[in-house]
């Protein structure tokens, strides 16, 4: 008969584990992507994703634990992915579905364009 103590010595959690990691980065980069492109726009939210994923895809390449490095190969795309998302949320904001920076000039192509969609 099978022992409590032997299911317990035989569970890998690393997988949920790695599956809760992923779930709370996608929660923190989407405010990030919405605070981001409202305080600082694109023009510097985009180098600021970029650096940050060149920099969790050179750790996760680096590190050979079995948790931090897929956890780090997460974040890298997540943050390769909020490039495309803050030029998504460029068009929300000129469409109106997300409020403008009053204090941010208007600098950026479709702040200038109108709401053309």
């Amino acid at each position: 008969m099978i022992q409590f103590s032997e299911i317990i010595n035989t569970i890998n959690i690393n997988g949920l584990a790695i599956g809760l990691a992923t779930f709370i980065a996608i929660g923190l980069f989407h405010p990030l992507v919405i605070k981001g492109e409202y305080y600082l726009g694109a023009r510097c939210c985009i180098p600021l994703f970029t650096l940050t994923g060149i920099v969790t895809a050179i750790a996760s390449l680096l590190t050979s634990h079995q948790f931090i490095s897929p956890v780090l190969g997460e974040v890298a795309f997540s943050s390769f992915w909020s490039i495309k998302e803050v030029r998504e949320q460029e068009q929300r904001v000129a469409r109106g579905w997300f409020p403008r920076n009053p204090r941010r000039k208007a600098t950026d192509s479709h702040e200038n364009a109108g709401t053309e969609n």
